[in-house]
């Protein structure tokens, strides 16, 4: 006769493997788009990150100087004790720094615009890229593209011109950007003012701009109404655009986009790179690997739950790029909290993808007990810490909330095999241990869970003993 009495199986303690990253149960063939190579003559990444260092050195080394003088435990700059750049902080890095306080507080933002400094409500703390600066191409060269993506930040627009008029002139400049670029070399401004007024009268068209009502009754000499037979698509006039194009030239020039001299407009080799970047990621939105770009965060995900890794992340940034970064972001998150735990996984992939803008998001979540684990994961990647090591942020309790929740996914959507397998990398050395941490922690698939996982489980000791603690979460014994 065989014992009844349930084995005390040791487990082996293998690392948590994602669940997104495992192999999936359709075996599906798909043909992988080309990786894009940059126009001919772009210079290595390893070249272009050291322009960008190069580009950015002023504004890393008041980054540094903050994270020194500002840092926990350190001297506070200001008088009450919080570590923003007030009048008291710029003069004191001034001073110890050899500029002027109009130059530390111009570094100061091109930090911020970079990354390279996190300004969280009243205090800051070094940005990710800050840290990974000196050995880090792609994070140096991501933190640039951070600043060429806020050029309308980086240089104060004209006082005098209307802010819907400067709006139109930033929405219409990717247009003249991409001509710069295919252009490949000096382009008069003349040509791009006439570029950038046909623009805007598009978007103005498109806008069906036609002046009707009451306020066309009382037009002002300094506001005419129009006649009746205006045209809507009047083009813009070359003279209220020629200094906000001047102004967008020059905030590009000052990021390190683009050179204006002799009358013409040249992208560096940043800009121009880019510049490249933007239109490559365009199409790949147009070309969604497998079309969920128009479709809600939930289907995009389920969608994505059949891709391996690379393919899904492809599929999340073509998704990405169709939308503002903002609603994206609280889709995901909206996905997220529903009842399948695969969806929750995927969606955390999905915000890695994301990347820093999505941190305030994340960070707002912690408190959700059905997200907390995935938000304190995230977090810690996003600051910096190796994913391999990441999980030690997390408590015994949330490891086996994890635990479960991937369990869950694992039965709704894997292999009897799978589950098993899940079984090795709980922390728990053996199996009555676990059934105890995950009976404590209550989550609300445990008893599916532990159910599924008795009838995947060919040791029969093992899975009775499962069954059994299935039944006494289910009847709330002991």
């Amino acid at each position: 006769m065989t014992s009844r009495i349930p084995r005390d199986s040791r487990l082996r303690l293998v690392r948590p493997r994602p669940l997104a990253g495992a192999p999936s149960a359709v075996n599906q063939r798909r043909t992988r788009r080309p990786a894009p190579r940059p126009p001919e003559g772009t210079p290595a990444p390893a070249e272009l990150a050291r322009m960008a260092r190069s580009g950015l050195a002023d504004a890393a080394r008041v980054a540094r100087w903050a994270d020194a003088a500002l840092g926990p435990g350190r001297d506070a700059a200001t008088h009450d004790g919080k570590a923003t750049l007030s009048d008291a902080t710029a003069e004191r890095a001034a001073r110890d720094l050899g500029l002027t306080s109009a130059q530390v507080r111009a570094d100061w933002d091109t930090a911020r615009l970079a990354g390279l400094v996190e300004v969280h409500g009243d205090s800051a703390r070094p940005g990710w890229r800050l840290r990974a600066w000196d050995r880090d191409d792609s994070a140096v060269l991501r933190g640039w593209v951070a600043l060429f993506d806020a050029w309308s930040l980086a240089t104060p627009e004209p006082a005098d011109e209307e802010p819907g008029a400067v709006a139109e002139v930033v929405s219409a400049m990717p247009q003249v950007l991409s001509f710069l670029q295919l252009s490949a070399g000096p382009v008069p401004v003349d040509q791009l003012l006439d570029l950038l007024r046909q623009r805007v009268t598009e978007l103005r068209t498109e806008r069906c701009e036609v002046s009707y009502g009451p306020e066309a009754d009382t037009a002002t000499p300094e506001a005419p109404a129009p006649s009746a037979d205006a045209d809507p698509a009047e083009p813009a006039q070359d003279a209220e655009l020629a200094p906000l194009l001047d102004w967008a030239l020059h905030a590009l020039a000052s990021v390190g986009a683009l050179t204006c001299g002799d009358g013409h407009a040249t992208l560096t080799p940043l800009g121009n790179w880019a510049v490249w970047v933007k239109l490559e990621q365009i199409c790949v939105a147009a070309q969604s690997p497998a079309g969920n770009i128009e479709v809600s965060a939930e289907e995009m995900l389920r969608g994505c739950a059949q891709l391996r890794p690379n393919a899904a992340r492809a599929e999340y940034r073509a998704w990405l790029a169709a939308r503002p970064v903002g609603s994206a972001v609280t889709e995901l998150l909206s996905a997220a909290r529903g009842e399948d735990a695969l969806l929750r996984g995927l969606a955390f992939e999905a915000l890695r993808v994301v990347g820093a803008p999505a941190e305030p998001d994340v960070r707002a979540v912690v408190e959700e007990p059905a997200l907390r684990p995935y938000a304190l994961l995230w977090l810690a990647e996003h600051d910096g810490v190796d994913p391999e090591d990441a999980h030690e942020v997390l408590t015994r309790e949330e490891a086996t909330w994890l635990w479960v929740d991937t369990a869950a996914a694992v039965a709704d959507h894997g292999e009897a095999p799978m589950l098993v397998r899940h079984l090795e990398s709980a922390l728990q050395p053996t199996v009555p241990a676990l059934l105890n941490e995950v009976r404590a922690v209550g989550h609300p698939r445990t008893v599916q869970v532990l159910v599924a996982l008795a009838a995947a489980h060919p040791d029969p000791a093992l899975a009775k003993a499962v069954r059994r603690a299935a039944f006494q979460v289910h009847t709330g014994g002991s």
